[in-house]
């Protein structure tokens, strides 16, 4: 069973919202008085008017078993009267029977997914249903997917001609040079101006907090009193948001691999926590493979399967695979692995394989799709147009050059990537947001659930703990010595137990609980 995540990459409303739902006007960075009526207002003409489900386009590629509608909701929600969007959302209805024993089971509602990003569609959350292990939670729960402001056919964010967002190989040195530095800076200042020219003012409606605002748009339209959702990776923010600014209309939430949501950590902070904890995470790619080298021949320490891979990359720098991998795609291929351990067969066999004259399986596992370009093209821009709307970024290069350059000297592996991925935001066109102070205080919310690995990378284990310290009640289930990101649905039964006994029966284990890490993969060919 994979997770929700990885998969997915898949009552009446009270007509005015009660005052602890709403945000303290007078905090610095807080949402204005005018946004949260306009929430009001919309959410309520939502459960008045719900969502029309029908059969879903032949291009959104689902299953007859889901059901696809969309979602009205405002571009500016301090002018709920003014320009709309509409988000498409997909649902497979609850089949209100046991699995194991074909018992009737009660309907709970709806559950929400959110599968990260920013930039991602959570629109084949719902195909989970047919999955052994969701089959239980398929049976008491509609499962409702959506695709977020900007992504997907809902509302759609561009910064430049998809057609050449993919530029074929390209290197990707660990410690670039000043003339590279250069390029690329002023290849994000352009980047950014782009995304300024294709969406004009609109560009900076699309922020976490209105991400939080639709969330509670679609739980009206479901007609739910108050939400159930799952968030996993980015879609933890989003759904500490709307824990901050809607309380009362929280039944069940679980944060699967949670973004640290401290205000001075969004968005830069993070950033560079992330490169730090990647290089643990390439850490253990290296010792496994070390521990297989009588399958992989990388090398029996982790130190030599780094050289191995060094190899690699230097092969490529001077003749890109099928003339389509060079270090940047391979890079990438393996910045999967650092995400998911069940990519590491995978990967440590291409490398094997092109090391001993075969690059096929490398080409296969790293090349880029042009059949995909608009999709990485649109994830992309919503990535940026998001996280630059949220948080204050450094405008002058000098700064992230000097922060970056003293990491990389201890985490190379995706410090610079993560930098010319983030950079655009320091040329970002628009006015940039104050992040909001999350948290809920002692019987604010309902019990959440965190699910967290101590070694993920993407989101540190740091993250799952300030949450945890901000949002009183919650329970944090932690893997121990793992790092896969994105736990719901994953490889750990102890895990799964407790995301299941929290969203069927509503408990949780205490205030923490631990469990032992899954299996790392066997290795195979």
């Amino acid at each position: 069973m994979r997770t929700a995540a990885a998969l997915v990459a898949a009552g009446s409303l009270l007509l005015t919202t009660p005052a602890a739902a709403r945000p303290p006007a007078a905090a610095p960075g807080s949402p204005s008085t005018s946004e949260a009526r306009g929430t009001e207002v919309t959410a309520a003409r939502a459960a008045s008017e719900g969502i029309d489900f029908g059969p879903c386009t032949e291009e959104q590629e689902l299953p007859r078993t889901v059901e696809c509608g969309t979602l009205s909701v405002p571009l500016d929600y301090a002018r709920p009267d003014g320009e709309h969007i509409r988000l498409t959302v997909s649902r497979s209805r609850a089949t209100g029977k046991d699995p194991a024993t074909g018992r009737a089971v009660p309907r709970q509602g709806s559950l929400v997914n959110n599968p990260g990003g920013p930039g991602v569609s959570g629109m084949y959350f719902p195909v989970l249903g047919v999955v052994p292990g969701w089959k239980r939670l398929a049976a008491a729960y509609d499962l409702v997917g959506y695709a977020p402001r900007g992504v997907g056919r809902s509302a759609p964010v561009s910064c430049v001609d998809p057609g050449t967002f993919h530029q074929g190989p390209a290197p990707a040195p660990r410690y670039p040079a000043a003339t590279v530095k250069r390029e690329r800076a002023a290849r994000a200042a352009a980047y950014a101006r782009g995304c300024a020219e294709r969406s004009g003012d609109a560009l900076r409606h699309y922020t976490s907090l209105n991400n939080a605002r639709d969330l509670d748009v679609l739980r009206a339209a479901l007609g739910e009193t108050r939400l159930t959702f799952l968030g996993s990776s980015y879609g933890t923010y989003i759904g500490a948001l709307f824990a901050t600014l809607f309380p009362s209309h929280v039944r069940r939430m679980v944060f699967d691999s949670a973004v640290n949501p401290a205000p001075e950590r969004v968005w830069y902070r993070n950033s560079l926590a992330q490169s730090a904890a990647f290089e643990d995470r390439w850490a253990d790619f290296r010792a496994w493979a070390a521990r297989h080298h009588d399958v992989y021949g990388l090398g029996d320490t982790a130190r030599k399967v780094g050289d191995s891979y060094d190899v690699v990359r230097e092969r490529l720098a001077r003749e890109p695979a099928g003339g389509k991998v060079g270090p940047a795609q391979l890079h990438s291929a393996m910045l999967k692995a650092a995400y998911y351990d069940d990519h590491w067969p995978q990967r440590a066999h291409a490398l094997s394989a092109y090391l001993r004259g075969d690059p096929a399986p490398l080409v296969e596992q790293a090349e880029e799709q042009p059949e995909a370009e608009a999709e990485a093209e649109n994830t992309r821009a919503v990535h940026l147009a998001v996280r630059c709307n949220d948080a204050p970024w450094p405008t002058d290069f000098a700064v992230w050059d000097r922060d970056n350059t003293r990491l990389a000297r201890r985490a190379p592996f995706a410090t610079w990537d993560n930098v010319w991925t983030d950079l655009p935001c320091a040329y970002w066109p628009g006015p940039r947001q104050r992040p909001l102070d999350v948290r809920a205080g002692q019987d604010a919310l309902p019990p959440t659930l965190i699910l967290a690995a101590e070694r993920d990378a993407a989101t540190p284990y740091d993250g799952a703990l300030e949450l945890h310290r901000r949002l009183a009640g919650s329970a944090l289930v932690t893997e121990r010595d793992a790092g896969s990101h994105g736990l719901a649905g994953g490889a750990n039964a102890c895990v799964n137990a407790h995301l299941t006994a929290y969203l069927l029966e509503g408990r949780v284990p205490g205030r923490r609980a631990s469990c032992a890490p899954h299996p790392a993969p066997a290795p195979r060919t």
